[in-house]
């Protein structure tokens, strides 16, 4: 699992007239900004098979759609610039099954289908102006009258009559993403179940001061409508008394506690999976506790008796892999790793800790075999600068100074520093042989980068 602080670039659209409407509406473009991501080959592959079925019913390209996983502990999932749903790990470690989780996706999807983004955007800006006419007429009245308290009551009128509009808008919208979710899921062959379980959950804190509810309850108001609507579909479902899906509760509880032992202090694990748990979700979280805390002694044994009942368990060879390379132990953790890319050949993530380990072993033949997976990692995400900056010291150590600069330019262009990107990927087309595939992509870098910065023409 890997935890990094990203700027997640989404379009703003939070305005200095609407702050305090921003607080809880805006959430759909700035929320993601400057939170820390997690990428995780196992998490993502629970997400993507939960997630599937509802794109595919909802007419969505499940490649289309991309999951995003934030490291947050509270409970929160949205969706934002497209077709992007963000889910906090706080909502997957305080989910108590797969079924909730499933229903929150079948939500944010049906805001995805029912093109709410677009349409808040476009509420909200209406409502802004709103707010600006409002302001302006307050100033003017103060300064007609010399009487500051005229103003202070017109722009707090327009402030209220606007708030009003606009969760009166969403409260609309939140009813629209539930009956496509509950169309979803039954098109799926699934209940509302989990999703009003969900709802019932946010319904314990509405009592509680904004500052301490959860963002999702701020951002997806619950009503007693919206429980009476769930509930009734509950009822009506042709689904309804059929048991969860058992693969899907095996795999939440995976998810669980991989999180858990990851984000979580070793007391809150071992107090969440005591050590006389033996289950294999147990031993999964102490592994990976004790790995943290470079318990080695304890961690071990453990991922091996995972390993021994479970051999072709691509992510139990990961853990393995991932924590003797982070030992030092590269020689060691290089078959484990070698036997997860082999039995999940298309998983980016487990291919791109493969190459890592690759490249820190500083052999020339090692360095080739980097390369070779490398380009099947940024084939899958061409954007994944960590990958392009990996693949350029392996072309540099092989003296191939033009797939370098391309390499390097493709780094800076995934991070956007345009210019450093138009200076790598001028000196690739110098170096490269005009017309080659590589040409041509460096001069697709160059051009991009000088649009982006600006200074194209």
């Amino acid at each position: 699992m890997n935890v990094y602080a990203q700027a997640l670039r989404l379009p703003a659209v939070c305005v200095a007239a609407m702050a305090l409407i921003a607080v809880s509406l805006c959430p759909l473009s700035a929320q993601a900004q400057g939170r820390k991501t997690i990428r995780d080959a196992e998490i993502e592959n629970i997400i993507r098979a939960y997630s599937t079925p509802l794109f595919q019913s909802a007419g969505l390209s499940p490649s289309a759609v991309d999951i995003i996983l934030i490291d947050d502990p509270s409970l929160n999932a949205f969706v934002a610039g497209g077709q992007n749903i963000f889910i906090h790990t706080g909502l997957l470690m305080r989910a108590d099954k797969a079924e909730q989780v499933i229903g929150v996706i079948a939500h944010e999807t049906g805001h995805i289908v029912g093109g709410h983004i677009a349409a808040r955007i476009n509420e909200m800006r209406e409502a802004s102006k709103s707010m600006l006419v409002t302001y302006l007429l307050g100033i003017g009245a103060a300064i007609a009258t010399g009487r500051g308290e005229i103003a202070a009551a017109t722009i707090s009128g327009g402030s209220d009559i606007a708030l009003k509009s606009v969760l009166s808008y969403t409260r609309g919208q939140e009813q629209a993403a539930d009956q496509a979710a509950t169309r979803l899921l039954q098109a799926t062959g699934q209940t509302p179940e989990g999703l009003l379980e969900f709802m019932e959950i946010l319904g314990g804190q509405e009592a509680l001061l904004s500052i301490n509810q959860d963002p999702y309850l701020r951002t997806h108001p619950v009503t007693r409508e919206r429980i009476t609507f769930l509930e009734h579909a509950l009822e009506e479902s042709p689904y309804r008394g059929q048991p969860p899906s058992q693969e899907y509760e095996r795999l939440h509880a995976r998810t669980r506690a991989k999180l858990i032992g990851f984000l979580r202090p070793q007391s809150q694990v071992f107090r969440e999976y005591p050590r006389q748990d033996t289950s294999l979700e147990a031993r999964y979280a102490h592994a990976i506790a004790y790995y943290r805390s470079a318990d080695m002694n304890r961690a071990l044994p453990l991922v091996n008796g995972l390993i021994e009942e479970h051999p072709d368990d691509p992510y139990f060879q990961e853990l393995k892999g991932q924590m003797l390379f982070e030992q030092g132990r590269m020689q060691e953790s290089l078959p484990h790793l070698e036997t997860a890319a082999r039995l999940l050949p298309d998983s980016p993530q487990i291919k791109l800790l493969l190459s890592q380990v690759l490249i820190e072993m500083n052999d020339p033949q090692r360095d080739q075999q980097a390369i070779e997976n490398l380009r099947r990692v940024v084939q899958a995400e061409p954007s994944n600068a960590f990958a392009w900056r990996l693949a350029a010291t392996a072309y540099g150590r092989q003296g191939d100074k033009g797939m370098l600069s391309l390499a390097m330019a493709e780094a800076a262009l995934a991070r956007r520093k345009y210019p450093e990107a138009k200076v790598h990927s001028k000196r690739a087309l110098d170096i490269l042989p005009s017309g080659s595939p590589s040409w041509i992509r460096a001069d697709d870098v160059f051009n991009a980068s000088e649009r982006a910065s600006g200074t194209g023409g």
